[in-house]
C-alpha cells in the first residue's frame, strides 16, 4: 500500500487548493493509498536561519515542528503539495517548510556528496496550485521551486495541476472539471506510485 503525504499550504482553511488538494486525496484513498494529511499553517515552523548549524549531520539546528514533518516526508512514497500563488511564488507558509529542507540539501550534496546532476528519484510528487490572475507565466516560478524541492526530497515533480482566474474563497466550486480532475489525478498518482 502506497503511503502519501498530503501538505495543504494555504493560509486559508477552506480556499480553493485546500478544496483541490482534499479530492485528490480522496481519489487517491480510493484507489488504496494511505494518506497523511498535514496543514502548515498549523505548524510552528520558523524559516531557516542559515545559521549552517546542518553543515555536520545535515541535521537542522532549530527545534520546532519541522522536525515532525522532515522524517514523514523522506519516507512517504509520495507527496502532494498544494498552495496558491502569491506574488508568482508559493505561499509563505509553504515556502517556509521549502526553505527548511535546505539541510537535507547540505545532507545530500556536502555530506553525501552526490553528485549533481545525478536524479535517482525515487518517489514522486504532485503540485496543485491556483493563481487569481490568467498571467502567462503565473507558475512559472513556482513550478521551478517545486521541482528543485521534490528533488532534495529524491522525488520527481510528477505532475501539476495549475489553474488560473481563481481567488476568492469557493471559486473553484465553479468548476466542478477542476475537482473532477484533481479526484482522478490522486487515484492516477496511485498507479504510478505502485508502477
Amino acid at each position: 500500500m502506497s503511503e502519501i503525504l498530503a501538505i495543504y499550504g494555504s493560509p486559508r482553511r477552506k480556499g480553493n487548493t485546500t478544496a483541490l488538494l482534499k479530492n485528490a486525496v480522496k481519489g487517491a484513498q480510493d484507489a488504496g493509498a494511505r494518506v497523511e494529511e498535514i496543514v502548515l499553517r498549523d505548524l510552528k515552523m520558523s524559516p531557516c536561519l542559515e545559521i549552517y548549524g546542518c553543515k555536520k549531520t545535515g541535521e537542522c539546528a532549530i527545534r520546532d515542528d519541522f522536525d515532525k514533518i522532515r522524517d514523514k516526508m523522506l519516507a512517504c512514497d509520495g507527496m502532494m503539495v498544494a498552495s496558491p500563488i502569491f506574488f508568482y511564488a508559493v505561499s509563505a507558509h509553504t515556502k517556509i517548510l521549502m526553505e527548511r529542507c535546505q539541510s537535507l540539501w547540505v545532507k545530500k550534496y556536502w555530506i553525501d556528496k552526490t553528485p549533481f546532476g545525478i536524479k535517482e528519484h525515487k518517489h514522486k510528487g504532485l503540485f496543485i496550485s491556483v493563481g487569481a490572475t490568467k498571467g502567462k507565466k503565473l507558475f512559472d516560478g513556482a513550478l521551478l521551486s517545486m521541482k528543485y524541492f521534490f528533488d532534495v526530497l529524491d522525488m520527481e515533480l510528477w505532475k501539476s495541476l495549475l489553474y488560473r482566474g481563481l481567488d476568492f474563497e469557493g471559486d473553484v466550486l465553479k468548476h466542478p472539471e477542476y475537482l473532477e480532475e484533481a479526484y482522478e489525478t490522486g487515484k492516477v498518482f496511485v498507479c504510478a506510485l505502485d508502477g
